[in-house]
């Protein structure tokens, strides 16, 4: 009989079972869809060695006007600004002042601080200068508060012990006090006031705290953008800080005074240079006014003024449609802001009212700050059930993972969804959390170009598309390693690292598994019983050496009759011989070896008519 040709289509179908997925693709990792073939995603690789303090939630890359390239990068604990390789600390300072004699030692790690004023919780970040040496200890330097005794003294865990046992010393020096630490992850609310007054459910009894609510408490978030060369930064429910780029590396992010001290998203307007402030105060410096719908602007190129007045350009709008206003983008000359259930646009329409706000869609919302990404005009984001597109009308995407997507997520998390775009492969990505983890640990691809999907197990907290950089960049989290930054005495764990991507084949050195499995497919008609002699595979740029496993069977609902596997295929590899029979089969192909490569085309297979027994 003449070679039986099995071809596949793009892309990965999770929508259907696997016998109706006939000639398609149904599961893989570190796969990606080009020109309709699969092939091995590129590897990636650290930029550097050093890994930044706490869970990167967001970033944002810029060029200043000498041609230096800088990517900010906010985490639960810290506010960074990476450039050519090395990152800076640009973490506010929320108090400085002057202590004298703060330290009491008892001959170990452990060291006392004394003030009165501190206002510090465990985990936030001090750091002192001008102090002498107490009993062998440099107290001139980052410190991690270990714990928080009371109001007016906490805990410091030092890298060396104490030679002796000191109660007040260190003379007089300057403590300066970081901006306070946020949360690594999203958790439900518990205690008191966290459910309906009357209702008993999971309470015990009056006065005991209530064990079970649907008040989800919000991972930290951050939203960038810049003002010519200079960074804005909001942290979620937080103040508006600058930091100057022509100050240097060595100055930290500002607070801007004059702008709300509350909100959630910031957004510069182009071209005429509006700053936006969403989810902020109805009345400025008041945080208790905090309205999450309701969002300011700044006057025209004027980050201080926020009062509206007759010879300004500020103004403000309160949006209607949903609980809280989520994310914003600039996007085909206007500013699409997204809150939890529905999409609007901002345009500037000129005086007197400089903007205009309409509502262009319903039920669509945004899941978080960073579940949307913009493209050549075309806008992508993930609501709560779908994921849409906009190109000048609000589009839901017909997905082909959807249920395996959302019937495995941890609502919870929805905060930290990450989405980003590789325009070199047409790929917008979002990073999800899978169902009962607190971390982003799955991914979900639509290739926008082919409109095909396809999933992964990569985890990325925040994304950098290239341009910029001449690659794209991501960034890895770790919950159980502390970053290797050893001027931060008492560093607990919890640490980012930021991967060059598209460089190689390996994942930072080592290997990276790759596979795709097809859906089962029949043999000629599916109608007889045939006997699989040879198999000739169709790779192209094979790089190392690639597995494929073929199980055939004689019914979907039946075990395998047999399972094959053929190691060590070559880019020389002809064909391989094989002994298997069955009515229909699928087909696996792996790579698991350090710098292998590959792109596969379509499956011949040598097969005569057998018998039944």
């Amino acid at each position: 009989m003449p070679l039986s040709k099995i071809q596949f289509q793009s892309g990965i179908d999770k929508q259907i079972t696997t016998y109706g997925a006939e000639g398609k693709w149904i599961d893989s990792k570190n796969v990606r869809f080009r020109n309709g073939l699969p092939e091995k995603i590129g590897g990636w690789s650290k930029v550097q060695q050093e890994r930044l303090v706490g869970v990167a939630r967001s970033s944002h890359a810029w060029v200043s006007l000498d041609g230096v390239r800088y990517i900010a990068i906010g985490t639960d604990r810290k506010l960074y600004v990476y450039s050519e390789g090395v990152s800076y600390d640009i973490t506010p300072i929320r108090l400085e002042e002057a202590l004298t004699n703060p330290f009491t030692t008892n001959g170990t790690t452990t060291v006392s601080v004394a003030d009165a004023s501190h206002g510090a919780s465990a985990g936030d970040f001090v750091t002192f200068d001008s102090f002498s040496a107490v009993d062998g200890l440099d107290m001139n330097a980052e410190f991690e508060v270990t714990t928080v005794t009371d109001a007016n003294n906490y805990t410091l865990t030092h890298s060396s012990a104490a030679s002796g046992s000191t109660a007040g010393g260190g003379g007089t020096g300057n403590a300066k006090y970081q901006l306070p630490v946020g949360s690594a992850r999203s958790s439900y609310g518990y205690g008191w006031g966290t459910g309906t007054y009357g209702t008993t459910t999971g309470v015990d009894g009056w006065g005991e705290s209530r064990q079970g609510s649907n008040l989800i408490l919000e991972a930290t978030s951050w939203s960038f953008d810049t003002f010519g060369e200079d960074l804005l930064a909001c942290r979620g429910d937080g103040a508006l800080y600058r930091w100057d780029l022509s100050a240097g590396t060595s100055s930290r992010a500002v607070k801007i005074s004059q702008a709300p001290g509350t909100s959630r998203v910031v957004l510069v307007s182009s071209p005429d240079r509006h700053i936006f402030l969403m989810g902020t105060e109805t009345t400025i410096g008041a945080s208790n006014t905090q309205d999450d719908l309701f969002f300011r602007f700044s006057s025209q190129e004027d980050y201080t003024n926020w009062t509206p007045s007759s010879i300004n350009t500020a103004g403000s709008f309160r949006v209607q449609d949903g609980s809280k206003i989520m994310a914003a983008v600039r996007s085909r000359g206007s500013i699409l802001v997204w809150t939890d259930t529905a999409l609007h646009v901002v345009n500037n329409i000129g005086p007197p009212f400089i903007f205009g706000l309409t509502q262009i869609g319903s039920n669509c919302g945004a899941v978080s700050p960073t579940s949307m990404a913009e493209i050549n005009g075309v806008t992508y984001w993930m609501s709560q059930t779908s994921f849409y597109m906009f190109d000048g009308a609000v589009k839901k995407l017909d997905c082909l993972v959807q249920d395996f997507v959302y019937d495995d997520i941890e609502t919870s998390s929805y905060v930290q969804i990450c989405c980003g775009i590789n325009s070199d492969f047409n790929e917008v990505t979002w990073y999800y959390a899978s169902d009962g983890s607190d971390y982003l640990d799955r991914s979900v691809t639509y290739n926008y170009q082919e409109n095909v999907w396809h999933t992964n197990t990569m985890a990325r907290t925040t994304w950098i598309d290239r341009g910029v950089y001449p690659k794209p960049y991501g960034l890895s989290y770790s919950a159980t390693t502390a970053a290797n930054n050893e001027t931060i005495h008492g560093i607990t764990n919890g640490c980012s690292t930021i991967y060059s991507h598209e460089t190689g084949y390996n994942d930072d050195g080592g290997i990276m598994e790759a596979y795709i499995t097809s859906g089962d497919f029949d043999i000629e008609d599916g109608q007889t019983v045939f006997h699989t002699s040879r198999v000739i595979p169709d790779f192209k740029n094979q790089v190392g050496d690639v597995t494929i496993d073929i199980n055939f069977a004689n019914y979907p609902t039946t075990p395998n009759i047999r399972t094959f596997q053929k190691t060590g295929i070559t880019p020389t590899t002809k064909y391989f011989s094989v002994r298997g029979r069955g009515r229909q089969a699928n087909l696996k192909i792996t790579s698991d070896e350090i710098d292998t490569d590959w792109r596969f085309g379509t499956l011949r297979l040598d097969v005569t008519p057998d018998g039944m027994r």
